[in-house]
């Protein structure tokens, strides 16, 4: 057998048995901080704006954003999201939401597993608090 053979057939096997082993987790989404800064009337809070884009498929680990108060737009497609024991919801372009300070993101994902999704995320937080924390595994 030729060497491209062997490699085609070393790649398909992992590729199955990537697939077949169900431990393969959604891809996270890519995060694109716009703009992050102080706010010159409220001492220690910092404002932070973000871009987060959702691949198909596409899901964050569950999750908190500390003390954060969180506004969240849909820029494009759909995003399903969960907080705290309320009841998932998606949001379609033009729609958004709130997080509370403290509160538990347990779902944050693509609604669509063919089309990309965009949300603009806006942060106010303590300034130097991190503005995610993912569960523990």
């Amino acid at each position: 057998m030729k060497p491209l053979g062997q490699l085609l057939i070393v790649a398909a096997l992992i590729s199955t048995t990537a697939c077949s082993s169900g431990t393969a987790e959604p891809s996270p989404p890519a995060v694109n901080v716009l703009l992050q800064q102080a706010l010159p009337t409220v001492e220690g809070k910092t404002f932070t704006s973000q871009i987060v884009d959702f691949a198909p498929g596409a899901a964050a680990p569950a999750h908190r954003h500390g003390q954060a108060f969180v506004y969240a737009y849909v820029l494009k497609g759909s995003v399903r999201s969960q907080v705290d024991a309320n009841p998932g919801i998606t949001y379609r372009q033009g729609e958004n939401w709130f997080e509370d300070p403290g509160a538990h993101h347990v779902v944050a994902a693509n609604a669509s597993k063919s089309d990309p999704a965009k949300l603009l995320v806006v942060y106010v937080s303590t300034t130097g608090d991190s503005l995610q924390t993912n569960d523990p595994h």
